[in-house]
C-alpha cells in the first residue's frame, strides 16, 4: 500500500506521512461483527495504573476477527477490504456459501471477489488456511496457532511472516518474525501467505497530537524526574542518571531478561537473540 506525503504546511505536516489505503474497498464495517470497546486507561479491576502511558485517544469499535478459521471445507468470497482501528493489518469480510460473514486479516494480494477456503486438502494460495502437516516446506505463513484448535496467536501485525522451515515427527519447525525457529504440533493451523499493508512500518506520524488520537500519552525520562518518583531521577544540572538503566522500582531494563515461562524452552530450537 503506498503511503502518501504532504506539503510543509505546518512543522507537524513536514515529516507527517500517511497510508493511501488504496486497497480498502468498504468505509463501515459489518453491523454484525461489531463489539463495544469500553477504554481501560492502563489501569486494571481495582483502578491503578498497570500499563503506563496509555489513555485518551479516538472511540473504536471492535471488530470480531476469525483467528481459528475453524469453518472447514465451506467456500468463502470476499465481500470487502477494511480498515480497523485496532491493529495495524487490514481485515478482510467473508461472505461464505451457507450464508455466514467473518473478518479475517487480509493476506497481501488478496482483493474482492477471491476465493479462500479453509480445511485439510486445499489449495497454497493466500487466505486459504490448513494444518501445518498439509503445507509444504518453505511456504511463507501467518496466523499461527501454538495449540491446536485454540485459534491464530502468532504472527498478526502488518507485513508479518513466517516460514515454514522442516518437519520433524509431530513437530514443524517454523521460522518467525523475530528470527526464532520453534516447533509447533504439526496440528496446529496456519494461513497462507504473508499480511498485507506492508508499508504500515514506514509510516511517520509527524507530530505528538497524532500519537495522542491512538491513545497514547507521553512518556517521562527517569533522569528528568525527582530522586523520589525514579533512581536514575535528581543530581544538579542534567545529570545523565549515574548508573545502569532500570525501572522506577530498581529492575534493569537493557539486557536483564524477565522470561519465566521455561516449560516451553524446550519448543525452542534457536532464540531470536
Amino acid at each position: 500500500m503506498p503511503i502518501k506525503e504532504y506539503n510543509p504546511t505546518s512543522p507537524g505536516r513536514r515529516t507527517q506521512t500517511v497510508s493511501a489505503f488504496e486497497e480498502l474497498t468498504a468505509v463501515k464495517p459489518h453491523k454484525n461483527l461489531l463489539l463495544a470497546l469500553k477504554k481501560t486507561g492502563g489501569r486494571n479491576c481495582y483502578g491503578r495504573i498497570t500499563s503506563w502511558c496509555r489513555g485518551g485517544g479516538h472511540k473504536r469499535m471492535y471488530r470480531i476477527i476469525d483467528f481459528k478459521r475453524d469453518k472447514w471445507n465451506i467456500p468463502a468470497k470476499v465481500a470487502t477490504i477494511e480498515y480497523d482501528p485496532n491493529r495495524s493489518a487490514n481485515i478482510a469480510l467473508l461472505h461464505y456459501a451457507d450464508g455466514e460473514k467473518r473478518y479475517i486479516l487480509a493476506p497481501l494480494d488478496l482483493k474482492t471477489g477471491d476465493t479462500v477456503i479453509a480445511g485439510e486438502d486445499v489449495d497454497i494460495k493466500p487466505g486459504n488456511a490448513l494444518p501445518l502437516k498439509k503445507i509444504p516446506v518453505g511456504t511463507i505463513i501467518h496466523n499461527l496457532e501454538l495449540r491446536p484448535g485454540k485459534g491464530g496467536q502468532m504472527v498478526r501485525g502488518a507485513g508479518g511472516y513466517a516460514q515454514l522451515m522442516a518437519k520433524e515427527g509431530q513437530y514443524a519447525h517454523i521460522k518467525l518474525p523475530s528470527g526464532e525457529i520453534r516447533l509447533i504440533h504439526e496440528n496446529c493451523m496456519a494461513t497462507i501467505g504473508q499480511i498485507g499493508n506492508v508499508d504500515h512500518e514506514n509510516i511517520s506520524l509527524g507530530k505528538a497530537g497524532r500519537s495522542r488520537w491512538l491513545g497514547r500519552r507521553p512518556s517521562v525520562r527517569g533522569v528528568a524526574m525527582n530522586p523520589v518518583d525514579h533512581p536514575l531521577g535528581g543530581g544538579e544540572g542534567k545529570a545523565s542518571g549515574g548508573r545502569h538503566p532500570t525501572s522506577p522500582w530498581g529492575i534493569s531494563t537493557k539486557g536483564f531478561k524477565t522470561r519465566k515461562n521455561r516449560q516451553s524452552d524446550k519448543y525452542i530450537i534457536k532464540r531470536r537473540k
